[in-house]
């Protein structure tokens, strides 16, 4: 294989900033594998996880109603956001490189470890659980030992998918993605064939309504739904054609995450009662209750039973769904992960975390540091929950959440910062509207995560303020009901150790940060 240079900076015309972000030597390693179509399939499988639909779908009808309401004013916004950066900026690192370029080295690399870290906590937190729900729903159960042992397989398994080099490992989100749309496109099919011979669930028209309680409770997953848009930015020397193919990437996956998610919602809600719908398992119930018309039954208490060519459709969903939640752990490092190292190599964090793979033009060390936190995450959080997988979920993806989001806080102030810093540098796509559009379309984005990261920390905020309806205990995850102390040092305590690990990484830096000058 032949390694494609990029000792030089991307070209970015004159008053450009330099951009090479420490990466030095490391940059020669990196191979341009990365074609357009291979980008949009990144995307698709960043943008559509398969762990949130039941989240969504447990809210009821209003699910949708919001999903497109937040499609307007952040998905929107946000994609127009990323857009315009990636494009300007087509380099190594993406939104490390961004966020340093506006705020300096140490905010960028303390947000650099947040959005890093998010990854081994997903990867170990809920991906692994609703994995692990799966395969004993469809197949066979895994008492004691066996759910540890099956848990650490998933996350290795991935770790192993992510140190390959680009050309191999971009396998892993196109097959990720065709598994989704074959998967929630079958799941589509076999809603129709149950509709047409068992009827579905009426859905009144005034449950669509939107509700303040019903968006607190929302608003979290919904948004995780809609990000991702930046990650391959992580990997963009690795593209052939960043500043064309970024934008254009951007707008396809859009549309198709929109399709992708909302026919599977409204899916369950027309096969399962509201009272059926659990965030956990919404929809490996909803499969079970539908592939009933290829063979099986629904008993009377609910109970699914699958038989023939019923129970053979869900093994093979069943492994579907498995594949795309480890295919959807697997892109999301390959483009965090990228990013860290930059940072690393660049003195904010430690050098040796920097090295890019001769062999594989990976960063492998990151890639291994990622896979033994979520193990030991994953160890941790299964005992301490007894395992209870409701509670383990809730508490796993609110973090994961958080942790993302509390980053985008920083970088999605950016674009306005060098907008208005680095006015001369080519755009190929800009935002429309001159600096005020790019104020507006950032601020949106940035209100948003930052009210999400409220609402996951100190669930049902605002409930019951200024006539509205509800309780605020309400919002609570179920497996937490009453436990609202827990639930938030659930949150907050591991928060603030990223934070400090974030700063001990920023110092680990400081030799790095010496040599450089």
């Amino acid at each position: 294989m032949t390694h494609a240079s990029t000792t030089s900076t991307p070209s970015q015309g004159p008053g450009a900033p330099d951009l090479s972000a420490g990466w030095g030597e490391q940059r020669t390693r990196l191979r341009k594998d990365l074609r357009r179509l291979d980008v949009l399939f990144f995307l698709i499988c960043t943008l559509v996880g398969l762990d949130t639909i039941g989240s969504v779908a447990a809210q009821g009808p209003q699910g949708l109603t919001w999903m497109a309401i937040l499609a307007l004013v952040f998905f929107l916004p946000y994609g127009l956001l990323v857009a315009e950066l990636g494009a300007a900026f087509p380099v190594q690192g993406g939104p490390y490189v961004w966020t340093r370029l506006a705020f300096g080295r140490l905010v960028a690399g303390v947000n650099q470890l947040l959005y890093w870290i998010s990854n081994p906590v997903w990867v170990g937190g809920s991906l692994c659980i609703i994995a692990l729900t799966t395969w004993e729903e469809f197949f066979t159960p895994l008492p004691g030992a066996w759910k540890y042992a099956a848990g650490l397989l998933f996350i290795w398994g991935g770790a192993l998918a992510v140190v390959q080099s680009v050309r191999i490992g971009k396998w892993v989100p196109i097959t990720g993605a065709v598994a989704r749309i074959v998967l929630l496109g079958f799941f589509l099919v076999s809603v129709v064939v149950y509709a047409v011979r068992h009827g579905v669930h009426a859905l009144p028209a005034g449950d669509f309504a939107p509700t303040y309680a019903g968006f607190v409770a929302l608003v979290p997953v919904l948004i995780f739904n809609y990000v991702g848009f930046e990650l391959p930015s992580s990997a963009a020397e690795e593209m052939r054609n960043p500043r064309r193919d970024i934008p254009l990437s951007i707008l396809r996956s859009g549309f198709a995450a929109l399709l992708l998610y909302g026919g599977p919602i409204l899916g369950i809600l027309f096969v399962l009662p509201g009272e059926r719908i659990g965030s956990l398992g919404g929809f490996i119930d909803a499969c079970k209750a539908v592939f009933t018309v290829y063979g099986g039954s629904i008993a009377a208490d609910g109970t699914v039973t699958l038989t023939g060519f019923g129970a053979v459709c869900g093994g093979i969903a069943a492994a579907g769904l498995i594949l795309g939640l480890l295919t959807s752990g697997v892109t999301w490092a390959m483009g965090a992960h990228r990013a860290q190292a930059v940072a690393c190599a660049d003195g904010a964090g430690p050098a040796w975390l920097g090295r890019i793979s001769e062999r594989h033009g990976t960063p492998v060390r990151v890639n291994l540091l990622s896979a033994v936190l979520a193990s030991v995450l994953f160890v941790v959080a299964l005992g301490l929950s007894g395992g209870d997988g409701e509670k383990y979920f809730a508490a796993g993806l609110g973090l994961t959440i958080s942790t993302t989001f509390i980053s985008y806080v920083i970088t999605f102030p950016s674009l306005a910062v060098l907008r208005r810093r680095y006015p001369d540098v080519p755009r190929p796509y800009a935002v429309p509207g001159g600096l005020f559009g790019a104020r507006l379309v950032a601020g949106l984005a940035t209100a948003l995560v930052a009210f999400t990261v409220v609402v996951l920390i100190w669930p049902g905020f605002g409930v019951g303020w200024f006539g509205t309806e509800g309780s605020a205990a309400d919002s609570l995850p179920e497996s937490f009901a009453g436990q609202r102390l827990q639930y938030t040092l659930s949150q907050v305590v591991p928060l603030a150790l990223f934070v400090g690990i974030g700063l001990v990484f920023y110092a680990a830096g400081a030799r790095t940060r010496r040599e450089k000058g």
